[in-house]
């Protein structure tokens, strides 16, 4: 609660600007992860933000490493990613500032229904791509240095794999293009679950491996730092930092739900 407080007096201040923030038509950029995108997630928060706030915004969803290049670029004016080790980096070196923990769910990994690799009900997220490269069985890699493709490599290195071989297929794409691409090839992937929901009933799969510590997956947002970009719209920035951890944002995050199931749970507000 004590880092809650904080943005709670911030997001009064930011509230009573809106008249200011809707006078002049300011729209803040935000980058963002495929996930957030895809999940159907940002159709909900983001019309209720310009409504409580004035400030528009303009979305681009890419993978995390992408986004946060985009800020240390001064292309954006706020991000919300979920890759903590390169997050963390960057605020180190002064690209970012304000990041808050603003919610988490978890990764899984889904392959064809004949479960050819035999990794069905493994909660050992590494030992299961170990027997997926041991079998050769199809994966599709985002490979695009996104959250989730980084959370893969760190996996594949815990398992003692350097996947490479026609098996093995680095996509350079979005979660839902890959999704669609392993249900095309019988293949297996690794997924954020959110994703997964929004897509699963299209698709040919199943997951297989779940319940691994390692597979948790927190998002956080954090402003681009006007020190290093004057130009950057901070004051918006901050808005949208307050308000998706503020206890509108954070309701409207964990009432969000696809066929009765929750796909993002809050946790700079927990109730």
């Amino acid at each position: 609660m004590r880092s809650f407080k904080p943005l709670a007096v911030l997001l009064l201040t930011l509230l009573a600007q809106t008249a200011f923030a809707a006078d002049t038509g300011k729209t803040i950029l935000l980058a963002t992860t495929t996930s957030t995108d895809n999940s159907g997630l940002l159709r909900v928060l983001l019309p209720a933000f310009t409504k409580d706030t004035g400030y528009g915004v303009k979305e681009v969803a890419v993978g995390t490493g992408k986004a946060l290049r985009m800020g240390r670029d001064g292309d954006a004016d706020v991000i919300l990613v979920h890759a903590p080790p390169s997050e963390i980096k960057y605020v180190k070196e002064g690209w970012y500032v304000n990041r808050r923990y603003v919610m988490y769910n978890d990764f899984v990994i889904v392959g064809p229904a004949d479960d050819p690799a035999h990794v069905a009900g493994s909660k050992d997220a590494a030992a299961a791509l170990a027997k997926i490269a041991q079998s050769k069985s199809a994966f599709v890699s985002r490979g695009d240095d996104s959250g989730t493709n980084k959370k893969e490599l760190i996996l594949w290195k815990d398992a003692g794999v350097k996947p490479s071989g026609s098996w093995y297929r680095a996509a350079g794409q979005g979660m839902g293009k890959v999704l669609q691409m392993s249900g095309e090839m019988g293949a297996y992937t690794l997924t954020d679950r959110a994703t997964w929901l929004a897509y699963q009933s299209k698709l040919p799969l199943k997951i297989v491996v779940q319940g691994d510590p390692r597979l948790f997956n927190p998002y956080h947002v954090m402003a681009t730092n006007p020190q290093k970009y004057p130009g950057i719209k901070y004051m918006g920035a901050m808005a949208f930092v307050a308000w998706i951890t503020s206890p509108r944002g954070q309701a409207l995050i964990r009432d969000y739900q696809v066929k009765n199931q929750q796909l993002f749970h809050p946790t700079a507000v927990t109730r």
